[in-house]
């Protein structure tokens, strides 16, 4: 009986093993066909025009640009359908375009590319005069049209372009100190050897010396507390400011219009 039992279960066995063998078969067989399945369904949809891109929705700032600026430089750069276009690549595109800063770019189903522009908002002319450059009030560098600019009365900076958002900061902080004394400031030099120069409005020229915000400001500060005291000895207004060297230690030397001497004071 027992040796019944034994042939019994020895003679399932490898009944049980094929029955193993055929599942593991027809699930294998499946997931290729499934895969088979997806790969054409995918290559279909890639392949259909009804992806094909047709059309991109642009919000944002387009103040300088339009759709027809926009397609003429960003469309012949796009490659793929819905599905395979890079977006990376796309939003590189339309940084490229003149005046624009940043773009955010999205798929919209089935065939579309949704895109947000934020263009460059210029705080000041960059560079040499011959550059067609800007700088804008992030303190970035770019190129643009002048003849675009809604505003032409901007400053002009300039320095190397790594110190461009250090140049603007520097600006925005004379700016309101010498207007204390109703000096413009038009222009602000970082040289190459790290010395700041300044230029007026009226033409006048300020050396200003190395330094820091604070190390400048400081300067500055004591020729705007005494410029009009030291001015009137000479029967003259601030706004008689010719030049003024603020690199000495205790003082400054100034020229005034009209008076020929040298003068420096200390406060």
């Amino acid at each position: 009986m027992k040796a019944r039992n034994a042939m019994s279960m020895n003679e399932a066995t490898p009944v049980a093993v094929d029955i193993r063998l055929m599942n593991m078969t027809s699930l294998l067989l499946f997931g290729v066909l499934t895969l088979m399945l997806l790969g054409a369904t995918c290559w279909w949809a890639v392949r259909h025009p009804l992806f094909a891109l047709s059309a991109i929705s642009v919000q944002g700032d387009v103040r300088h640009n339009n759709a027809v600026t926009l397609r003429a430089n960003v469309v012949p750069r796009l490659q793929g359908s819905f599905f395979t276009v890079d977006l990376i690549q796309a939003k590189t595109a339309f940084e490229n375009v003149p005046w624009v800063r940043k773009a955010l770019v999205r798929r919209e189903f089935p065939n579309r590319l949704s895109v947000e522009l934020e263009e460059h908002q210029p705080a000041a002319y960059w560079g040499n005069e011959s550059d067609s450059r800007l700088l804008n009030q992030q303190g970035e560098v770019f190129s643009a049209n002048f003849g675009e600019l809604d505003n032409e009365n901007l400053p002009h900076l300039s320095g190397p372009d790594t110190e461009s958002i250090q140049v603007l900061r520097m600006y925005e902080i004379l700016k309101p100190e010498l207007q204390k004394v109703q000096l413009q400031i038009k222009g602000l030099e970082l040289t190459a050897r790290g010395s700041w120069r300044a230029e007026l409005k009226s033409g006048a020229h300020l050396e200003l010396g190395r330094g820091g915000s604070d190390e400048v400001m400081a300067r500055v500060e004591r020729m705007t507390l005494t410029l009009a005291q030291v001015a009137q000895r000479f029967g003259r207004q601030p706004q008689a400011l010719e030049a003024a060297d603020l690199r000495h230690v205790n003082g400054y030397a100034l020229r005034l219009r009209g008076v020929s001497t040298l003068t420096s004071t200390t406060r």
